[in-house]
């Protein structure tokens, strides 16, 4: 098995709604932002290459929405799916499965392009298996009033119109070698891939945990629907983490690619940070 990172690009959001109740002046400390509050996040990957399949966990913000709607996001950096997967050396065709952990914008949105001439949409892989929880579907396709603008139509129906996309209700391993694992509060039904690689678990963290600066359990973003239900489903998964050691990839992070947790005296915190590579 190889793990490969895959940059999509960054965009912008506002500290605030990312860091919830806790105040400016202590996430500020440990994530910066910029004179309009804007922190920059990356919008990172990952490609797991196991055998035949060749498995990309969530896919960034897509290439198919206009420049109104981007604007407001602060799109920047020079990173592309395309460009990330050439160079780990695999096209679009070559992806076999898609796993979404949920079906945000910026997790799902590169699943669907346009076709040739603009005139309706198609798969981004065309070969591909894509994968996301029933809880979840039903949560994206009915939207409540507060994630409605998260959940774009084009980033959805097109999938499923397509056939290909594979509905779990329950854990389990449904690709070798990846766990699915189900986690509330951020959204319904987040799906958290748990990779067995080489004797390590390499757990996808999606918006479970966005960053290093997500640690201390309190710092819950605003975008999450059920903050208790958030910490609740964090805390379990802590436990498991320090017992087992989890290696953590992390996907919005833009100054850390992986994380290691240890206990303290003063609650979890992280052990080590940096690239993947040097945590597998």
């Amino acid at each position: 098995m190889k793990l490969f990172p895959i940059e999509t690009g960054n965009l912008k959001l506002d500290g605030g709604a990312m860091f919830g109740v806790v105040p400016k002046v202590l996430w500020n400390k440990f994530y910066p932002c910029d004179e309009n509050n804007l922190c920059n996040w990356s919008m990172r990957c990952l490609l797991v290459v196991d055998g035949d399949r060749k498995i990309l966990i969530d896919n960034g913000i897509g290439e198919k929405q206009d420049e109104k709607w981007l604007k407001h996001y602060y799109l920047n950096g020079d990173d592309t799916l395309s460009k990330s997967l050439a160079n780990a050396g695999y096209t679009l065709e070559d992806i076999t499965d898609v796993i979404l952990t949920h079906m945000h914008f910026d997790h799902c949105g590169g699943s669907v392009k346009w076709n040739d001439d603009n005139s309706g949409f198609e798969l981004t892989f065309p070969n591909a298996t894509y994968w996301t929880s029933k809880q979840q579907y039903e949560w994206a396709t009915k939207p409540n009033r507060r994630e409605k603008a998260s959940f774009l139509r084009e980033n959805i129906h097109p999938i499923e119109e397509s056939g290909r996309l594979n509905l779990v209700a329950d854990e389990g391993e449904y690709i070798p070698n990846i766990v699915f694992k189900l986690y509330n509060g951020h959204t319904e039904g987040q799906v958290i891939p748990h990779i067995n690689y080489n004797g390590k678990t390499v757990v996808f963290m999606a918006d479970l945990m966005p960053s290093t600066a997500h640690i201390p359990m309190p710092w819950v973003m605003a975008y999450d629907t059920r903050p208790l239900l958030t910490l609740k489903d964090r805390e379990r998964f802590y436990a498991e983490a320090l017992e087992n050691d989890y290696v953590l990839f992390l996907e919005h992070d833009l100054y850390n690619e992986a994380c290691t947790l240890q206990n303290t005296e003063k609650g979890v915190k992280v052990n080590k940070a940096g690239k993947l590579a040097e945590l597998i």
